[in-house]
């Protein structure tokens, strides 16, 4: 166990531990440490607290000083000269005819580096436009490729609710999303109705994900008999947040359909042979394509008016693309340097 504070340095970013030393500084208050880039300013958001070595990236440096009024307005200046300098480098980047988007720009609080974020399809051979912005601003230069959930993180923007984006308000560290989440939580399977502005899946799919899993594990089966306080009847929807069944009830010649609390359903379990159990479970099992029910596949192909075979290579490729993307996007907090330097 060791004494740490958790210190941020730009809205929603990742949450670095320092040894707070002989200073205690609490929540709100800003501080300057060492980092891997240099002499940083930055947030306190956490007080000082125990936590165990397993959470802790050795070596655990420790804090500078509690910053001062004058740290504070070096800082505001620093943001303040990001503005021309992206706009340099933009300008630089169209005389080099470089295909590359630049996000956002950096100074380090000591101003020992400026660093430009870029998203680019392909690797991009910036060593010109480095030697460029060197002679220009005297110091060293550090070009990062990044992601474009990054890319969404760093320029903000609203969603398909109408708020503000999780990736640039609060969330630290991005989530591994797959389109099983929507198909699990009875979303549509079209892309782009689960999509965010990034062009991935939704960060937010992650959100009700284990309460969808727990909860389908404790309800019948969508085709199960089971007993209701009105008799026997057949499972024929389930409603995982207000964790209630749909049973269809007979009624002389015809049926009725209920809704009733999950504790009101008891499973039906009738003695039967081990084997022919088996058996007919597994012809009770919804038909799949490639891992995804029929039905949702008809959906999609009936929305985007395609075949069913369309409709399931289209959403096979976007969920190929999108787990391509998770595995290569790289954190900007955590990335390697893809940077030349010149000093």
């Amino acid at each position: 166990m060791a004494s740490v504070i958790g210190v941020r340095f730009k809205n929603a970013g990742k949450l670095y531990y320092f040894d707070p030393g002989v200073f205690w500084p609490t929540a709100g208050d800003a501080v300057i440490v060492e980092t891997v880039r240099g002499i940083e300013y930055g947030e306190v958001v956490t007080g000082v607290k125990e936590v165990s070595d397993e959470l802790i990236t050795p070596p655990l440096k420790k804090v500078i000083r509690i910053a001062t009024a004058d740290d504070a307005q070096h800082d505001a200046e620093n943001r303040a000269k990001e503005k021309d300098a992206l706009a340099l480098c933009q300008k630089k980047v169209q005389e080099h005819k470089l295909q590359m988007k630049l996000v956002g720009c950096e100074y380090t609080f000591d101003n020992s580096k400026i660093l430009f974020y870029f998203t680019s399809d392909k690797r991009v051979d910036f060593r010109a436009l480095v030697k460029d912005l060197a002679a220009a601003f005297h110091t060293r230069i550090e070009l990062r490729q990044i992601g474009v959930r990054d890319e969404a993180k760093m320029m903000g923007g609203l969603g398909m609710c109408g708020r503000p984006v999780c990736c640039a308000q609060f969330l630290g560290d991005f989530q591994p999303v797959s389109i099983k989440m929507a198909k699990e939580q009875n979303l549509s399977l079209n892309p782009t109705k689960i999509s965010g502005i990034c062009g991935r899946l939704m960060c937010c799919l992650k959100y009700e994900e284990d309460h969808y899993e727990a909860t389908r594990k404790r309800m019948p089966r969508i085709g199960r008999d089971v007993m209701t306080p009105d008799g026997a009847g057949t499972v024929v929807d389930l409603n995982i947040l207000k964790e209630t069944v749909r049973v269809r009830i007979p009624k002389g010649d015809s049926t009725e359909q209920k809704d009733y609390p999950l504790e009101d359903v008891q499973r039906m379990q009738p003695a039967r042979p081990a084997k022919k159990q088996k058996a007919e479970e597994a012809d009770e099992e919804p038909e799949e394509m490639n891992g995804l029910d029929t039905q949702s596949v008809e959906e999609y192909a009936g929305e985007e008016g395609l075949t069913p075979d369309e409709a399931l290579a289209e959403i096979e490729e976007f969920a190929e693309e999108d787990l391509t993307e998770e595995e290569m996007a790289v954190s900007d907090d955590e990335a390697e340097e893809a940077t030349t330097e010149k000093q």
